[in-house]
């Protein structure tokens, strides 16, 4: 089984989050060492989505940036890619693990990278690169490129029978919501779709004032038995995506082949305002389908 889901939040505009919608999974998945080493790949495709965005920048006036935080699970590994501050989130064994780290400019060893390539960090509202950009790594963001990479960091999990599900979202559920409290109100819901439009309310009720976007994965443990040796298989449930802006906390909703389906609503998000767009990429099982 192969499945690719993205958080994407946007600032200083949609383009940024436009192109990485479009074309991060097909450079992941088109590059040769997609199966055989499959951390390198997503590196690679992390790099080069962001040098083909910013060649395409050059006649642009206005910085354009975007974070992705990605979930990529192949047989039986789930590998979870950050850039920026959109968070991935699991539940194994009843306890919630965050399986990925904000990029914040304040952070020791970000700060101290950024200052090595000659940049610096203030506050200005929040802490920001060049008091400008509040998160320290990004696709685009032309002007800062120096300091706010979009190198990913890799993460990867094994699914087994005590993965329950995956939670991944953006910022504007992060920002008011923990991960235990996420964790459970997803717990007691077994539709991931009701959970993730559950999870997205929550933020808007709680007065989050950034853009909200959620997946969520719920993983089976079947008791189906094949003709060799009888052991348990895990399978992906099924997948849900809300997204929503502080001023519409819901959307439409629809199914797709595959095991996939997702809400969508309005969004507007930016650490210094913009556009934001997030949606799965694709999924493929013995059907395929992209979103």
């Amino acid at each position: 089984m192969l499945l690719c889901l993205v958080a994407i939040s946007g600032h200083g505009g949609a383009r940024a989050a436009e192109y990485v919608k479009q074309n991060l999974f097909s450079n992941l998945i088109s590059h040769p060492k997609f199966i055989s080493d499959t951390k390198s790949a997503i590196a690679d495709a992390y790099n080069h989505t962001d040098s083909e965005f910013l060649k395409s920048e050059n006649t642009q006036n206005r910085d354009a940036g975007s974070t992705a935080s990605t979930a990529i699970l192949v047989g039986d590994r789930l590998l979870v890619a950050n850039v920026g501050d959109s968070r991935a989130v699991i539940c194994r064994g009843g306890n919630a693990i965050a399986v990925s780290r904000d990029h914040k400019p304040d952070q020791t060893d970000e700060r101290q990278r950024i200052e090595d390539a000659g940049g610096f960090v203030m506050w200005a509202g929040t802490w920001r690169v060049g008091g400008v950009l509040a998160v320290s790594r990004a696709f685009g963001d032309r002007l800062l490129k120096q300091y706010v990479v979009a190198d990913p960091e890799i993460q990867e999990e094994v699914v087994d029978s005590s993965l329950e599900f995956l939670i991944l979202a953006s910022d504007g559920l992060w920002d008011v919501v923990t991960n235990e409290e996420a964790v459970s109100m997803t717990k007691p819901i077994e539709d991931p779709e009701q959970a993730a439009r559950r999870l997205m309310q929550e933020a808007y009720q709680r007065g989050s004032a950034d853009n909200i976007t959620c997946v969520v994965v719920r993983f089976l443990d079947t008791a189906n038995q094949d003709h060799q040796g009888g052991l348990k298989k895990n399978h992906l449930s099924s997948v849900s995506q809300g997204e929503a802006s502080n001023s519409h906390p819901g959307g439409t909703s629809q199914s797709h082949q595959g095991g996939v389906s997702h809400g969508q609503g309005g969004a507007n998000k930016g650490h210094q305002g913009g556009g934001a767009s997030s949606r799965p990429l694709g999924a493929a099982n013995s059907s395929s389908s992209s979103g």
